[in-house]
C-alpha cells in the first residue's frame, strides 16, 4: 500500500509541474493542431501562423525568443525537476510518453551529466533556487554513484539504486562528465567539481589520445585496458574512432577552457579543431564522416544532418575560446557552408525541420527531437556570422515544426521521434539513457543568449 501511495504522489507531482501552459499557449497549440495535416499546402502558414504580420528579422527573432523562453522555463525545466529520484538519487531512467515511470530502470551517466549541465546553466541564467537544487542533486549523484574510486573515471550505467552495472569507460561519456563538471564549477565556483573535470581530462589524454595517428580512441575496459567492443550503442559501428566522441570532446574541452585556461588544454582543443577541419569534415560534401579506423580512413557512408549542424556552431564556439582570428575566419566559412549543405540536403522545406540521416539505402525521413533543436542554434549561428536573413525561414519553419509536432503539449517535454509530417512515433520512451534535457534546453538557452547579445 505504501508503495502504491508513494508512486501516486510522485506521479501527481509530475503532472502538477508539467501542466504549466498559459491560456495563450493553449490557444496557440489548438490553432497549430488544426492546420497540422494541411502544412504542406502553403508556405505562408509557417510564418503567418505563429508570427502574423511580422516582416522584419529583428521582430521575428524577438517573437521567437519569447516563445522559446516560454518553452524552456515552463515546460522543459519543470519537467525534469519532477523526475528527480529523491529516494535513491539521480533521475528516473525510463519514462513513457504518457508519464509511466519505470522506477527500477538503470540510470545512465550521460543522462545525469546532461541534467547537471542543464541546471547549472539554467541557474546562471535565471538564479532560481530549484535549478540550483537540481544541479546539486545531479552533482552529488555523479560523485557518489558514477565515479570509479578504484580506477578513476565514470561508469557508463548504474542500477536504480546507484550500483554500477556497466563499467566500461566510454570517452564519449567522459566528455560529458567534463562538460557538466566544468559548467557546475563555472556557475557555483565549486573547487571539487573543477578538480574532477581536470582529472577526467588527464585520463583522456593519458589513455585515449593516439600519439601515432592523432585523435582519440573511443572506449576502454573498467581498468582502462583496450576493449574489443568500442560501440556506444548496438546501432553504432564498432570503430576505434568516431566523429561523435570527438565532437563532444570538442565541446567539453571548450567549456573546460572557460574555467581552466591551461596552455596545454588549449593546444589540445586546437588539435581537435584541426581534426575536424582536416579529417572529419569531408572536403567535397562538407558533411561529417562518422566512423573511422585508427588511421582516419572513413568506414561509413552515413550522413547525420543533426550532427552536421551541431558541429557547425560548436566549432565556432571552440575557436572563440582559442582567440585565433585567422582560425576563426576559416572555421566561420566552414560553418556557413555546413549550414548551407544542411538546408540544401537535409531540411524539409514543406513541413519544416530536418531529417535524421541518409546513407546508401536512402534518406530516413523521420525526425528525432535533437536535430531539430540543433537546427535552431545552427541557423542562428549562421545569421550571426553572415548578417543575412537567408537562414531566417529555415529557422522559423523548424521552430514551428517543433512547436506543432515535437513538443508534447499534453504531458510536457518533447517527443523522441516524429514522422515527416509530424505524427508521433509511439512506443519510444520520452526518457531513456539518451533522451534528456541537453539538446533542447541548450538550444533554447543558446538562442536566448545569442538574441540578447545581438539586441544589446
Amino acid at each position: 500500500m505504501y508503495c502504491f501511495i508513494h508512486n501516486c504522489v510522485i506521479e501527481l507531482e509530475i503532472y502538477r509541474k508539467i501542466l504549466f501552459f498559459s491560456l495563450q499557449t493553449l490557444i496557440q497549440s489548438a490553432d497549430s493542431m488544426s492546420v497540422k495535416e494541411d502544412a504542406a499546402d502553403s508556405d505562408s502558414i509557417f510564418i503567418g501562423l505563429l508570427f502574423p504580420g511580422v516582416i522584419s528579422l529583428k521582430e521575428t527573432l524577438l517573437k521567437l525568443r519569447n516563445q522559446i523562453a516560454n518553452e524552456l522555463e515552463n515546460d522543459i525545466l519543470p519537467f525534469w525537476i519532477a523526475l528527480a529520484d529523491k529516494e535513491y538519487g539521480g533521475f528516473y531512467g525510463s519514462v513513457s510518453n504518457d508519464l509511466k515511470i519505470d522506477r527500477t530502470a538503470h540510470k545512465g551517466c550521460v543522462l545525469n551529466s546532461r541534467i547537471l549541465w542543464t541546471y547549472s546553466r539554467a541557474f546562471a541564467m535565471y538564479g532560481k533556487k530549484e535549478y540550483k537544487d537540481t544541479a546539486e542533486h545531479a552533482y552529488h549523484f555523479l560523485k557518489r554513484s558514477f565515479w570509479d574510486y578504484t580506477y578513476s573515471g565514470l561508469y557508463w550505467m548504474v542500477d536504480f539504486c546507484g550500483n554500477p552495472v556497466s563499467t566500461k569507460k566510454h570517452i564519449y561519456n567522459i566528455a560529458f562528465g567534463i562538460y557538466a563538471l566544468s559548467e557546475y564549477h563555472r556557475v557555483f565556483n565549486d573547487p571539487d567539481s573543477l578538480n574532477l573535470a581536470i582529472m577526467l581530462y588527464n585520463l583522456v589524454e593519458k589513455f585515449s589520445f593516439d600519439s601515432e595517428y592523432g585523435g582519440y580512441l573511443d572506449a576502454f575496459s573498467e581498468d582502462w585496458k583496450p576493449t574489443a567492443d568500442m560501440r556506444l550503442s548496438p546501432v553504432d559501428l564498432n570503430a576505434p574512432k568516431t566523429m561523435n566522441t570527438h565532437l563532444h570532446l570538442l565541446e567539453a574541452y571548450t567549456n573546460l577552457c572557460h574555467v581552466w585556461p591551461n596552455s596545454e588544454l588549449k593546444r589540445k582543443l586546437a588539435g581537435l579543431v584541426h581534426i575536424f577541419t582536416e579529417r572529419i569534415i569531408d572536403p567535397g560534401t562538407y558533411h561529417l564522416n562518422l566512423f573511422f579506423n585508427e588511421k582516419w580512413e572513413p568506414i561509413s557512408d552515413i550522413v547525420s544532418y543533426g550532427h552536421d549542424i551541431e558541429c557547425s556552431w560548436l566549432l565556432c564556439e571552440a575557436v572563440d575560446v582559442l582567440g585565433d582570428g585567422e582560425l576563426k575566419e576559416k572555421v566561420s566559412n566552414i560553418a556557413v557552408t555546413m549550414a548551407d549543405k544542411v538546408i540544401e540536403e537535409g531540411y524539409d522545406s514543406v513541413f519544416g525541420g530536418i531529417y535524421d540521416h541518409t546513407d546508401s539505402y536512402g534518406r530516413n525521413f523521420r525526425k528525432e527531437w535533437w536535430p531539430q533543436a540543433e537546427m535552431i542554434v545552427g541557423m542562428m549561428n549562421a545569421i550571426e556570422i553572415t548578417g543575412k536573413d537567408t537562414y531566417l525561414n529555415p529557422l522559423v519553419k523548424t521552430w514551428e515544426f517543433i512547436y506543432m509536432n515535437v513538443i508534447d503539449h499534453r504531458y510536457g517535454e518533447w517527443f523522441h521521434t516524429v514522422e515527416r509530417n509530424g505524427r508521433t512515433v509511439e512506443n519510444i520512451p520520452k526518457v531513456e539513457p539518451w533522451k534528456c534535457p541537453y539538446h533542447n534546453s541548450r538550444a533554447c538557452m543558446e538562442f536566448i543568449s545569442r538574441f540578447d547579445r545581438l539586441a544589446s
